[in-house]
């Protein structure tokens, strides 16, 4: 059996890293595209060591470029080397540009599609990531769903053909990297356990408007009065704190240089509560037992809000939403048991 997997982007080199160990396990043969649509990856990145994530073996040199453009040139090159592999089934992954021209080619092609993280549903539908996940569930054979509300979304959508519940190849990802977390921000600071919040924002509707940020900064820094709150603070999101003046916000918050995963994970492990609006932050929160408020519109991760144990406050009614007195009992089993790679490979096997 042969797999020819397609990934464009840094999340996607992960999951697929994930899951080529357990296709060597299975002695599955797998050739791996990668498309260049995001192109500056740093092969020191911690994944790439610590997953031994490999060099792709076709690389089509994509770059950035408008979405029809970036498209059209993946299928284009993708279609010559599935011609020359022959592949049995095409691997996608999640929701970019790649995935939707990696799931078109292989269905013009006649060759069974299976999806990575299919089934998620998120507002507004006209979103770039929206249109390509609904695009590419409709050309698969295979819909490997990370959670049960996946599975629900596709089939009120008609969809129950080769659906398959199989949990969040992240969460794999999150128990493999856990005896690896780091606690150096954690003990430099002098934090104590339980009695902060890590606090993440980089998102263009939250960060790029003044008004909007200004709303938002103003609720940490209340938050902030009460509760020790750390910052790593993306470049994107310093530049416009400068840029829009609003330094006075951050007097009571405790801003870092941005940290890497395994530091991260560190710091959510031992600290109170999290507010993001990081779609993977709000979900790893939940992998380490802690409660999120999520500053967006909008999740991905649905089922985290519908259960209770994240609260949506898209700008306002931060503070409240972080000082909310209801308790909830942890939801246990939304994304699996750690072993979703092992059953994609099964399945794909059978």
């Amino acid at each position: 059996m042969k797999v020819l997997s397609l990934v464009g982007a840094r999340p996607q080199f992960i999951k697929e890293a994930v899951l080529h160990k357990e296709f060597e396990k299975a002695g599955i043969q797998e050739i791996l595209v990668h498309s260049g649509q995001h192109y500056d990856f740093n092969m020191s990145d911690v994944f790439f060591q610590v997953l031994e994530i490999r060099k792709p073996d076709y690389y089509l040199s994509v770059g950035s470029g408008l979405h029809g453009e970036m498209t059209g040139k993946i299928m284009i090159e993708f279609e010559k080397i599935v011609l020359e592999e022959k592949p049995d089934v095409i691997l996608v992954y999640g929701d970019t540009n790649t995935t939707l021209a990696g799931a078109i080619v292989g269905a013009k092609l006649k060759i069974p599609v299976a999806h990575v993280e299919a089934g998620l549903r998120q507002e507004p539908k006209d979103m770039p990531e929206e249109i390509n996940r609904v695009l590419t569930d409709r050309v698969s054979k295979y819909l490997f769903c990370p959670t049960q509300l996946a599975v629900e979304n596709l089939k009120k959508e008609g969809i129950e053909q080769g659906v398959y519940f199989v949990g969040d190849v992240m969460y794999d990802l999150f128990l493999m990297m856990k005896p690896l977390f780091k606690y150096d921000v954690y003990e430099s600071a002098s934090l104590e356990e339980g009695k902060y919040i890590v606090m993440t924002l980089h998102r263009d509707f939250n960060v790029d408007n003044k008004e909007k940020f200004e709303k938002i900064l103003k609720e940490v820094a209340k938050v902030a009065e009460k509760v020790k709150v750390v910052f790593p603070v993306h470049p994107r999101t310093r530049k416009r704190i400068s840029e829009f003046g609003l330094d006075e916000y951050l007097k009571d918050i405790l801003v870092i240089e941005p940290i890497d995963y395994l530091n991260l994970m560190g710091l959510v492990e031992k600290s109170w509560k999290v507010i993001t609006d990081s779609g993977g932050l709000q979900k790893e929160a939940y992998f380490a037992g802690k409660r999120a408020v999520v500053v967006m519109p909008d999740s991905g991760w649905r089922e985290l809000v519908e259960t209770g144990w994240n609260i949506l406050a898209d700008g306002e009614g931060i503070y409240d939403a972080v000082f909310s007195s209801e308790e909830k009992r942890y939801p246990t089993g939304l994304y699996g048991n750690g072993d979703a790679g092992k059953r994609i490979v099964e399945i794909l096997k059978q």
